[in-house]
């Protein structure tokens, strides 16, 4: 701070926040469920049937 007091762990994350935004995301891959069903809407689950089995999945 400018003041020369020590700014606490919120003001450093706002702080931190204002300049680079919520790059991290709060969990990390391994908190996560991966294996729980993805939400997909109907068009993209329309267009994952449309690509040819040579593309791949």
């Amino acid at each position: 701070m400018s003041d020369g007091t020590p700014e606490t762990d919120w003001q450093r994350r706002k702080r931190l926040a204002e300049v680079f935004g919520d790059a991290l995301p709060e969990t990390t891959r391994d908190e996560r469920d991966d294996d729980a069903p993805a939400r997909e809407s109907a068009s993209d689950r329309w267009l994952r049937e449309q690509v040819p089995p040579h593309h791949g999945s």
